[in-house]
């Protein structure tokens, strides 16, 4: 069933959802809440001045519209409550006018100016509260969809076409567990009766999806066990060490250590599986390009797949540069590859005349086919599901793989997540890297801020500036993209270039920025997390954040690693005027590794009515932070059904299996 058949879904709305991410019925119907507003009826003499109320009443006067501006207006009216009569002023919501009759009972939220006697209403509901406190759903949104409209498609989805949504959990566990059905589950995340109903739901539903994600990866490993002989390769050890030699930098030695057991596992007979995860800057990237030049010297084709145009194109001039005066032909391919350009690529992987391809998710389109692909490198693995990786492995005979990760987590995600494979790590940084500082500012401190950044780029250097959101959305208080430019080009833009990049802007115009600010042609970058992986600028040596408080500790150690490049002093400023005993973290430790495990002490249980961190959203509802005890019952759940011979013909097995195969 398409979105387009649910009631009220038109046009407009239809592309609205799909700037979203939303296309289909299953993903409307699980875009679940961020967060949770309880609704509890305030009462003005209780209420500080300035403070948060939310209060029902009847409307007593005629709403007053006044127009300042194109695209600005204020409502004034009175409305009478159980602790006395109030005004009420609310902007640009000129379209409440005609429902706000007198006698009319509404549910106000917003600011009570207590010497006035003013609310300024953030949101109005048609509606007065029940005794119940009432608790509701708040979605993520973009321009042009208030949560009144998700709302309501969201449940006129489930109304008609709800027994429509596939359900993954067996029966023998919903009966084991005591789940509600799929639909009902749903019903309640969207519309909770009462906290213990949606504590009870939202369970059900991290199971299922923690569920299905395990059974991906036990069939996934399964699979590999059972074509677990490798290629048969001898390399020219003496050939591949005197190109190491003449680098212009050493090896640490835990590289030397990960690279010896990369090789060990390229000449065993068995097929390499292999997780390399090392911090940012310990220097993954040259053991990849190792690794490569080691597979094409045993007469085998490599593929490096990376999760950005971005990211592929600068692995792709690295490694041209650190191979110029070796014969290695070396192809770029990304979405954005020219037509003619892609299918010359095709042909020539299909020949063999390609050593080595680098590129995105263009690497595991149907059109591609390898004459001999030797060895499968995914960097920043986590960036891909499962499906998308073993794609791309299936892409040759019985290929060795290398996953890259600068996301270190806990040992006892590896071992649940990356149980069937041998992980390498690189702790140690290169020589001649020196640690990044990081310092904490409050927003009132933001012209010691700009000092500093006027200090760096008076230097000569660059600096980043990190802002969580693209736009604006509905009752947002994050600091935009656009916003900070503007401000920055206030404070700079007299005598240094300014520019944004962001996730939703095309990847010709991102490749084209990040080419500009690697030729120090741009002076101030403003990002989203976009630029959290893997973006090499040795002369940036300054990132600021703002509303640090707003990621996970480990996205910001992500971020902070795209300083520090080289062997200039760097800095991180964080600045938020809130959660700064957690953020000091920052300023004391500089190993990923410690603080990954810092994240998981401090956020390890969550808030269920708390907002979710920005990067945080591998899954859709489950956490694996939060959920990790439902992590390892659905990883022993799902082993179980896998292995369990009366369910080789269950429709669901053969379902999962499915999505596994066709992405």
């Amino acid at each position: 069933m398409a979105l387009k058949d649910v009631k009220g879904i038109g046009p407009r709305a239809l592309a609205l959802l799909s700037k979203m991410g939303i296309h289909t019925l299953e993903d409307l119907v699980t875009h679940y809440p961020f967060r949770y507003d309880v609704l509890v009826r305030g009462n003005l003499q209780e209420t500080e001045d300035e403070g948060h109320i939310i209060i029902d009443g009847k409307v007593e006067s005629t709403p007053v519209l006044m127009r300042f501006k194109a695209g600005l207006n204020k409502m004034n009216f009175r409305l009478v409550t159980t602790s006395g009569v109030v005004g009420v002023s609310i902007f640009n919501r000129a379209f409440l006018k005609n429902q706000l009759l007198v006698g009319t009972g509404v549910t106000v939220i917003g600011k009570y100016d207590k010497k006035k006697n003013v609310i300024t209403a953030s949101e109005i509901k048609m509606e007065t509260l029940s005794t119940k406190a009432k608790i509701e759903p708040v979605y993520h949104l973009t321009n042009g969809l208030s949560q009144r409209q998700m709302a309501t498609f969201i449940n006129m989805a489930l109304l008609t076409h709800g027994k429509e949504v596939p359900d993954y959990i067996p029966t023998s566990f919903m009966e084991k567990y005591h789940f509600v059905n799929k639909k009902t589950a749903l019903n309640i995340v969207h519309n909770p009766p009462s906290e213990e109903k949606l504590k009870e739901a939202t369970i059900r539903l991290k199971y299922e999806e923690l569920f299905a994600f395990m059974f991906k990866i036990n069939y996934l490993r399964q699979e590999n066990k059972k074509k677990n002989s490798g290629l048969i390769r001898t390399i020219p050890r003496e050939k591949l060490a005197s190109f190491i030699e003449s680098l212009p930098f050493k090896l640490t030695e835990d590289q030397n250590i990960a690279m010896q057991e990369i090789l060990s596992d390229l000449e065993s007979e068995g097929r390499m599986n292999r997780l390399l995860q090392g911090d940012v800057g310990s220097g993954k990237t040259i053991l990849s390009f190792l690794a490569m030049y080691a597979n094409t010297l045993s007469g085998y084709q490599s593929a490096l797949m990376a999760p950005t145009e971005i990211l592929a194109t600068q692995h792709y001039n690295n490694m041209k540069t650190f191979f110029k005066d070796i014969p290695l032909h070396i192809e770029l391919l990304t979405g954005s590859t020219p037509k003619k350009e892609k299918q010359e690529i095709y042909q020539e992987l299909k020949e063999g005349s390609i050593d080595i391809v680098i590129g995105t998710h263009a690497l595991i389109q149907e059109e591609v086919t390898y004459a001999n692909l030797g060895l499968v490198i995914t960097d920043e693995q986590h960036r891909f599901g499962v499906n998308q990786r073993a794609n791309l492995e299936n892409k040759g005979k019985k290929p060795d793989t290398l996953y890259m990760s600068a996301t270190p987590i806990p040992r006892t995600y590896a071992l649940t997540i990356y149980g069937d494979m041998d992980v390498s790590t690189i702790k140690t940084r290169p020589n001649g890297r020196k640690e990044i500082q990081t310092i904490l500012k409050k927003n009132n401190e933001i012209k010691d801020v700009l000092s500093m950044m006027l200090e760096e780029l008076k230097k000569g250097h660059q600096i980043y500036v990190i802002a969580p959101l693209i736009e604006e959305s509905e009752n947002s208080d994050l600091t935009t993209v656009c916003h900070l430019r503007d401000q920055m080009r206030l404070a700079f833009g007299a005598h240094f270039q300014i520019d944004i990049i962001h996730g939703k802007m095309r990847s010709e115009a991102k490749e084209l920025i990040m080419q500009e600010f690697l030729q120090k042609k741009i002076q101030i970058l403003i990002s989203t997390t976009v630029i959290e992986v893997g973006i090499d600028v040795p002369n940036a040596t300054m990132m600021v954040i703002f509303d640090a408080n707003r990621f996970g500790l480990s996205t910001l150690h992500q971020l902070r690693g795209r300083v520090g490049r080289s062997d200039l002093v760097s800095t991180c400023i964080l600045i938020s005027d809130s959660d700064t005993k957690r953020l000091s973290i920052m300023e004391s430790c500089n190993d990923g590794f410690i603080i990954s495990e810092e994240d998981f002490k401090l956020r390890g249980h969550g808030d269920l009515f708390g907002t979710k961190q920005s990067g945080d959203m591998t899954f859709k509802i489950a956490n694996l932070k939060q959920d990790y005890k439902i992590l390892l019952q659905a990883k022993k759940d799902s082993n179980v059904y896998l292995q369990n011979k009366e369910n080789q013909d269950d429709p669901l097995k053969q379902d999962l299996i499915a999505s596994i195969q066709n992405g």
